[in-house]
C-alpha cells in the first residue's frame, strides 16, 4: 500500500527562480518517510531511546521531471520495496496534489539501521523488521533498477 503525505510549498522552499530548490525534494521525502513509519507504529525517537539504534539514509537516487512552485500543494508518497537484515529500500514520488497524475520527482531511498552510539551497521530490531516484512509482503511490484 502506498502512503501519501501532503506538503505545501512556502517561500523558504523556493530558489531565486521561484521554483522548489532541488535538495528540498529530499526533505519532503524525509518527512513522508517519517510519517509513513509513524503510521506503521514506528516512532523513531521512541525507537532510538528503546533500542539504541536508528535509521540513516545510506543511498539516494532521484529523477526530476517537473518543477513545483510557490503555494503548490504536493503529495509525497512512500512505498516499501525491499527489506533486509539491516536496511530497507523505499520508493518515493512527489506528485501535484491538484493533478495526481503529474509526476514532479521520483526516486528510491535506502535506509540502514545503525547503532546510534557507534554509527556502525546493525540488525533492524525484530519487532520493526516484522512490521516492515508485513508491509513489504503486501507489495506486488518489483523494484525498479
Amino acid at each position: 500500500m502506498t502512503f501519501q503525505f501532503p506538503i505545501r510549498i512556502y517561500w523558504e522552499d523556493t530558489d531565486a527562480g521561484g521554483i522548489v530548490f532541488y535538495a528540498n525534494y529530499l526533505k519532503f521525502m524525509e518527512r513522508a518517510r517519517t510519517e509513513w513509519l509513524r503510521s506503521l507504529g514506528i516512532g523513531q525517537q521512541a525507537l532510538r531511546e528503546r533500542s539504541g539504534g536508528m535509521f540513516v539514509v545510506s543511498e539516494t537516487q532521484l529523477k526530476y521531471h517537473r518543477p513545483a512552485r510557490l503555494d503548490d500543494e504536493l503529495l509525497v508518497t512512500a512505498e516499501l520495496r525491499q527489506t533486509g537484515a539491516a536496511s530497507a529500500t523505499i520508493a518515493q514520488r512527489v506528485l501535484s496534489r491538484g493533478e495526481p497524475t503529474v509526476l514532479l520527482c521520483e526516486g528510491t531511498i535506502r535506509i540502514g539501521w545503525v547503532d546510534a552510539a557507534t554509527m556502525r551497521p546493525a540488525r533492524i530490531p525484530a519487532d520493526v523488521a516484522g512490521t516492515l516484512a508485513r508491509e513489504c509482503s503486501s507489495i506486488s511490484q518489483p523494484l525498479k533498477p
